[in-house]
């Protein structure tokens, strides 16, 4: 009866491994599914991006309005006849300490 019993766990040992541990088992079915999960994450972020900047790529084939703020933000152009007056945006404050009266 013992040899029974040690056979029968044995094929039922047998039988449990690939379920498990196999090319096709559970853990490499969870595992391929937290790589899909990821790889749709990143899609998703992928995709905003794109969206982006198709839409920039469109604004700066119709019209002049995006091509003068690049130029004037990103290349300090200005149009001719134009003052540029660049302020601060930190103005350094003077100490009360050192006003004094």
């Amino acid at each position: 009866m013992r040899w029974l019993c040690a056979i029968l766990t044995a094929l039922l040992a047998a039988l449990q491994y690939p379920l498990w541990l196999g090319k096709g088992g559970w853990l490499r079915a969870w595992d391929v599914n937290r790589q899909l999960q990821q790889q749709k994450e990143s899609n998703r972020a992928l995709e905003v991006r794109n969206a982006g900047l198709d839409a920039e790529v469109r604004d700066l084939k119709q019209g002049y309005d995006a091509i003068e703020e690049r130029a004037r933000f990103e290349l300090g152009m200005i149009r001719q006849g134009e003052i540029f007056i660049q302020i601060p945006e930190n103005l350094p404050t003077q100490s009360t300490a050192s006003q004094k009266p």
